[in-house]
This record gives C-alpha cells, sequence and structure tokens, in this order.
C-alpha cells in the first residue's frame, strides 16, 4: 500500500494554487493521472520520486518516504521514472546505459527480450528512432526493480502505431515485474488500455477517482475530461459549422454553434471536453 498526504503551494495553470493530495494506491495497481495542464500531475510525481519537496506524508508499504522529520533521498527510494525526453547517456551504448543502474546482466538481457532490443543492446542513442529510445528508456527504469514506477507522459512523441506497440509492453512489464504504476497520460485510449484506476486533478485537488470505463464512459454529469488544442480551421458543411482542431498528432473535428463561431479565432488553444459521446468546445482564458 502506498499512502499519499501531501500539500504544496503552486503556480498553477489559473495562477497561485495548493496542491493538496490524499491518496491511497494499492501494491499493483496501474494508475493514470489526468486533468488539465498545470492540474499538478507532474508535480506529484516529481514530489513522489523526491525531486520536489513537499509538506505531509508519504509511505510506501512499511518505509516512510516523507514526514515532518525527513525527506528520503532520490537514490534511497526504489523508483523507476520514464521521461518524455528519454534522458538516455549519449556515449553508452543501450545495454550500458541498463548496466548503469545496476550490475544485473541477466535482468538487461530479460528487458531487452520483452522490449525487442536485443539485436541493437550495442547501439549507441543517437542510432535508434524515437521508439526504441523510449523502449530503452523504460528498460533503464525497471532495471532497479522499483517499487513505484512514474511516467510522464511517456508515449506523447510517439506516432500511433508505436504508441499502441509500447503500450503493450509497458502492460507486459508492469505484470510481469508486479510493479505499481502511475502515468500521466491526456490519451483515453492509452487510459483505458493500460490502466486499472483513473485520477483525475483539478487545479490542484482530485477532481474523480475511479475506474477507468467509469470515468471514461460517463454518461451524465458534468465533464470529466478535458484536452488542449489548436483550432486550425472553421468550416461551414451545409447548415453546420464544424471546428477543425489539432490535438497532440490528430486532428478532431467538432461540431460548433453559431454562438460558438462567433468566439472562436483561428490559431487560439481551447480545450476540448467530452459529456458522455458530445464534444464541448471552450476557450481557454
Amino acid at each position: 500500500m502506498i499512502k499519499i498526504d501531501i500539500n504544496k503551494k503552486l503556480h498553477g495553470a489559473s495562477g497561485e494554487m495548493n496542491l493538496d493530495i490524499d491518496l491511497k494506491i494499492q501494491e499493483g495497481d496501474f494508475v493514470a493521472l489526468a486533468g488539465q495542464s498545470g492540474s499538478g500531475k507532474t508535480t506529484l510525481l516529481r514530489i513522489l520520486a523526491g525531486l520536489e519537496e513537499a509538506q505531509g506524508t508519504i509511505k510506501v508499504g512499511d518505509e516512510i518516504w516523507l514526514d515532518d522529520t525527513k525527506s528520503l533521498p532520490v537514490q534511497k527510494r526504489k523508483i523507476g521514472f520514464v521521461f518524455q525526453d528519454y534522458a538516455l547517456f549519449p556515449n553508452m551504448s543501450v545495454e550500458e546505459n541498463l548496466l548503469y543502474v545496476t550490475k544485473d546482466t541477466l535482468l538487461a538481457d530479460k528487458l531487452l527480450a520483452i522490449t525487442e532490443l536485443s539485436e541493437l543492446k550495442n547501439r549507441l542513442p543517437n542510432t535508434l528512432s524515437g521508439g526504441q529510445k523510449q523502449r530503452v528508456s523504460l528498460c533503464r527504469a525497471m532495471m532497479n526493480k522499483p517499487k513505484l514506477l512514474l511516467m510522464d507522459e511517456p508515449l506523447s512523441a510517439l506516432d500511433p502505431n508505436m504508441r499502441t506497440k509500447l503500450q503493450q509492453e509497458i502492460l507486459t512489464l508492469h505484470k510481469e515485474f508486479g510493479t505499481t504504476t502511475i502515468m500521466v497520460s491526456h490519451d483515453p485510449s492509452e487510459i483505458y488500455r493500460l490502466s486499472s484506476r483513473v485520477v483525475i486533478l483539478d487545479n490542484g485537488k482530485i477532481l474523480n477517482d475511479d475506474t477507468p470505463k467509469d470515468i471514461l464512459l460517463k454518461t451524465s454529469g458534468s465533464a470529466k475530461f478535458s484536452f488542449e488544442g489548436e483550432i486550425l480551421d472553421i468550416i461551414k458543411v451545409d447548415v453546420i459549422n464544424i471546428a477543425i482542431v489539432s490535438i497532440g498528432q490528430q486532428l478532431v473535428e467538432v461540431v460548433v454553434s453559431e454562438d460558438e463561431v462567433e468566439n472562436l479565432t483561428i490559431g487560439e488553444i481551447v480545450t476540448i471536453k467530452t459529456k458522455a459521446f458530445t464534444p464541448i468546445i471552450e476557450k481557454i482564458l
């Protein structure tokens, strides 16, 4: 069991806010953190990793990582952290990047085999594709058999086909090692495919905490998911206005009313919120 009860003052998307999290996570869970940019997701990961300070308590099993008297150093927290930018050592081969964590060649070979990287183990990172680099980063994070694997949008820079492939490999490693995993993601399909639980943050607070099915397929109540995107065009098809919005690597068509058209401008950043299966488009103030 991981018990998190922390708070920290932050400057969020809407100004100063208080990150105030009270959360219990069962061993072996795969938790997806979602919510608008600036809601505190990445900061929460960094606090768990010991990369940022906070007030409160973090307890992992019987071990105290944070309380009023101490904060366990990063190197003593048994975590794996997968970043968006891979963070590999450029002068080391794939295998050397893994063995830098711990000199366990059997584990390194096993991880490389699971992620289909065995034939590339002597290559340098700059000779690899983005997907291959991210697999190396994932393997390296698993080298110390972490109690807690933290991932901050690890697949956001990859094309859809590669994302799907790596999602399966992440799930395979998660199950193989029985690791508790917390992942920041804005991708509903990724969240649904990987996680057993979804925690939605809003302005530093937990807005919702439920299963992926109950959150992603919710058919009533207020909007629970929102995605930022850029308006590329607004076109009229017969009597319908359609906004073309770029979200990540995908283009989304959203039907908008005449009143909404008057308030939207090509090139501005908006949020698209979903309520059941009807997208709602709103300007970011």
